[in-house]
């Protein structure tokens, strides 16, 4: 359970790095900006992880969660543009 709560405050906080660094605007809630940032997180550590690129608990995977997460909401933000 600790686990669980930990990733989803690591992942907001992602989240909002992110979507700092991103330019543009964003018009994402507090649910979305979550799984944005554990969604990038995911993927940036198991991507380093299975390419080798940085061990398990590193402070570059904590680069590399938010890089994860900005190329998230850039592929949404390609998703759900109108128009």
């Amino acid at each position: 359970m600790i686990s669980l709560i930990t990733t989803i405050i690591v992942g907001f906080i992602v989240g909002l790095i992110a979507r700092a660094i991103m330019p543009g605007r964003q018009s994402l809630g507090f649910i979305m900006t979550t799984l944005l940032g554990i969604v990038g997180a995911l993927v940036a550590s198991y991507g380093g992880g299975a390419l080798g690129l940085y061990p398990t608990g590193s402070p570059v995977g904590w680069i590399a969660s938010v890089i994860g997460a900005i190329v998230v909401l850039w592929i949404y933000g390609l998703l759900t543009r109108k128009g």
